[in-house]
């Protein structure tokens, strides 16, 4: 079941607004790297200048509580991948054509 309206609490950014900011982030990002990009290219070492990182990230990538609450969840059963028996064969057949060889 969705998880939307779980917390009636806090009521999430409507979608738009959150893609207009990851929108205008990404464009700030990408204008101060042609700004390095530029400094470098006039003669600025490198390793002299600092490059721009993100400023702001959606909340679901800096929740604490959720974190915790991925932590909790089980880890993933490998028998219950798409083709793991196949790829089990596929291992047992290098191995064997190594074994042969050495």
């Amino acid at each position: 079941m969705s998880q939307r309206h779980r917390n009636q609490d806090l009521a999430p950014a409507p979608r738009a607004d959150l893609r207009a900011h990851a929108h205008n982030e990404r464009h700030r990002v990408n204008s101060e790297l042609h700004l390095v990009v530029e400094a470098v290219q006039h003669g600025t070492e490198p390793l002299d200048v600092i490059e721009p990182g993100q400023a702001w990230k959606p909340v679901h990538h800096h929740d604490a509580e959720r974190g915790k609450e991925k932590s909790r969840r089980q880890p993933l059963k490998h028998w219950k991948t798409k083709d793991w028996k196949r790829r089990k064969a596929v291992r047992r057949q290098r191995a064997l054509a190594w074994h042969a060889l050495g």
